[in-house]
């Protein structure tokens, strides 16, 4: 028999998970990575882009948010933790949504008892976009996958980014026109806020957003490495762009203290775009936190926020989207 140690799991902060025989342990968060990432950078103070208005009035134009311009939270997503320097690993069959040479075909941990985004379990029964994120501190890596589906003893995969947490990754990510479990080509985990997070008072990180793919222009720009084939006019977003809410946003006017601590944290790191779909900002599930989001932020809560309500981050010339993968 195993036991869960540590001082996470003495503050209830991970939940113990079944053995089997990996040392996994289910539920915890961030850092993932050393101080310094793009997502931990303050740019409350920084200047807009020159091309801030054009872009906000190309997504007003286009509808501004996706699920009829409505800025909600999704709360599906799950961060696992297997414990152990070197935890049981699964290997999995690649499928369709696995791409060579961007993702990684290396088994990684499968904590019992756990779940893939937006299920109980591990079968991806919605079709969905099933993500697998399970972050093995001692081992140093994080493992985002997308479309994970595991029956039985049968894994099927789609494309697995390990990221090594150890180190800050450069401007080019895991590697040029290279994407990952996000089609932006960065790690999932650490935009994601957490219910304990909020209930805290502090979100002290950037925070992951999605827009539906008619909104955005073909092509990206850094922090990301990747795009996908969208058809957003000349002055739309790329993948990667990154929203700052606007300094002078009321947050005296927003509902409760839990959508404050959203909003001051848009305002001070600001939101990068990560993927396409239609709900446009993502909490990480509550399932394995401490606090939970009844009572303390519900969906909606935020959902004044239009899209003049942020201005746009420059983050230097568009690139253009070719899918020729160069990994680093």
């Amino acid at each position: 028999m195993r036991r869960c140690a540590g001082v996470l799991f003495a503050l209830g902060l991970v939940a113990c998970g079944g053995d089997d025989g990996g040392g996994t342990v289910i539920g915890g968060g961030g850092p993932y990575f050393p101080a310094g990432a793009f997502w931990d950078q303050d740019v409350s103070a920084v200047a807009p882009a020159a091309n801030s208005d054009a872009i906000i009035g190309s997504l007003r134009g286009a509808g501004g948010w996706g699920n009829g311009d409505t800025f909600q939270i999704d709360y599906s997503i799950d961060v696992l933790r297997a414990d152990g320097a070197s935890p049981a690993k699964r290997s999995f069959t690649p499928t369709a949504d696995f791409y060579e040479p961007d993702c990684d075909a290396v088994p990684m941990p499968v904590p019992a008892g756990g779940n893939v985004e937006g299920e109980a379990g591990y079968e991806c029964t919605g079709d969905g976009d099933c993500h697998l994120l399970v972050w093995a501190p001692d081992e140093k890596q994080l493992y985002e996958m997308w479309r994970a589906n595991i029956v039985g003893d049968q894994f099927d995969g789609g494309c697995l980014a390990a990221w090594d947490t150890s180190r800050n990754y450069g401007p080019t990510g895991r590697g040029e026109q290279c994407t990952s479990a996000d089609a932006a080509g960065f790690p999932i985990a650490p935009l994601l806020f957490t219910a304990d997070e909020v209930a805290a008072g502090e979100i002290d990180h950037a925070i992951r957003f999605i827009l539906p793919n008619d909104r955005v222009q073909r092509g990206y720009v850094r922090p990301a490495t990747h795009g996908t084939n969208t058809t957003g006019d000349a002055n739309a977003p790329y993948y990667g762009v990154h929203l700052r809410l606007r300094a002078d946003y009321p947050l005296d006017t927003l509902p409760n203290e839990g959508a404050r601590v959203v909003a001051r944290a848009l305002q001070r790191y600001g939101m990068y775009h990560a993927d396409g779909g239609n709900i446009a900002l993502t909490a990480q599930s509550d399932r394995y936190t401490t606090a939970k989001w009844d009572g303390l932020l519900a969906p909606r809560d935020l959902s004044a926020l239009q899209v003049e309500d942020f201005d746009v981050i420059d983050h230097g010339a568009p690139i253009a989207l070719t899918f020729d993968c160069v990994r680093n």
